[in-house]
């Protein structure tokens, strides 16, 4: 990638940019640049100030610029002019230079351009589904989704599906003769990015229900006699507490394929462990917050310190070279197995 691309990434990534950063060269920068238009995709999505109609309009119209349908340039001045109040300079500024990102990403060779083009395209769904959902609502209010299925849908086409194309590259690039079993990482592969995803829609259950938005059931929720709007109120937390354990467990679950993930992972591959690795320990240190907080109160907002990132990472340095230090991490900061 390109110095200028390689900022960008800085800029949008966050904690991200560290696993990218430590990942093996021969799949640094096709995971770098995949991540770039995937977060382009989620600014256009995002920008509630563009009418959902012309969001809709611009990714179909960025999805086929990335399949190669379409060549056109694409205008993404309005999004630009009118970002989203969460927008950050750096997402601003990647929409402003997507072409170039968009000419780094047609230079790289066909096997990698499918991967990539498959998962974006998988994403890119996921996006377009949750506006229909979400912004086209009427009668005001929160909107949820309906079942445990849309939840497991939703949560594959915007991460488990990420999970995918990363163990699909990194077999290509990094291990493609190791004696490993394909499909047992590729399933573990899914979970990981389905762990990553429910930890944040749990984390910001909050901060969602502000947007408008409930990703819990709406049947689970009936279930325990709560509608979505009932959710802004703090004081539901007891009500609500055998739905939102019913995820948290969930998540931890999937965490533990994605633990189960970074031991599969050829013992050499040092850095690809590590950028795994990290991750799933930050993603069980967070539930293990979540686990004694009550999530519906959005002055008690979960995250994990810097100091806490700081350890996880060095933490892991240290262990990596002993198998028994290392497999006791995820419990350390957490886990279950």
């Amino acid at each position: 990638m390109t110095d200028e691309l390689q900022q960008l990434l800085r800029e949008t990534s966050r904690s991200f940019y560290l696993t990218v950063r430590i990942l093996p060269a021969p799949v640094r920068s096709s995971i770098g640049i995949a991540y770039l238009l995937a977060r382009a995709t989620d600014t256009v999505a995002d920008t509630e100030l563009v009418p959902v109609a012309e969001r809709l309009a611009t990714l179909e119209a960025l999805r086929e610029r990335i399949q190669g349908i379409a060549h056109t340039r694409l205008n993404c001045a309005a999004f630009v002019r009118s970002p989203s109040p969460s927008a950050t300079p750096g997402e601003r500024r990647l929409l402003e230079r997507l072409e170039a990102a968009l000419q780094v990403f047609e230079q790289f060779p066909q096997e990698e351009k499918a991967l990539i083009r498959q998962v974006l395209d998988t994403i890119t769904s996921g996006q377009q589904a949750d506006l229909q959902r979400f912004e086209n609502r009427t009668g005001g209010g929160i909107a949820s989704l309906e079942t445990a299925a849309e939840l497991d849908d939703y949560t594959y086409r915007v991460a488990g599906c990420v999970g995918d194309f990363w163990t699909r590259l990194t077999l290509l690039r990094c291990f493609p003769k190791a004696p490993v079993n394909s499909e047992r990482l590729l399933a573990d592969g899914v979970r990981f990015g389905c762990g990553l995803q429910l930890v944040n829609i749990l984390r910001d259950l909050p901060k969602d229900l502000a947007n408008g938005r409930c990703y819990l059931p709406q049947i689970e929720l009936g279930s325990v006699g709560l509608r979505p709007d009932d959710l802004v109120h703090p004081e539901v937390w007891p009500r609500l507490k055998p739905v939102y354990e019913r995820w948290w467990n969930r998540a931890m679950d999937h965490l533990n394929g994605g633990w189960a993930y970074t031991q599969q992972l050829p013992r050499r591959q040092v850095r690809l462990r590590l950028a795994c690795a990290w991750p799933v320990l930050l993603g069980v240190a967070t539930l293990a917050r979540l686990a004694d907080a009550n999530p519906l109160d959005a002055r008690q907002r979960v995250k994990v310190s810097r100091a806490e990132v700081r350890t996880i990472l060095i933490g892991s340095l240290w262990r990596i070279p002993f198998p028994n230090a290392w497999n006791r991490q995820f419990k350390l900061w957490g886990g279950r197995s």
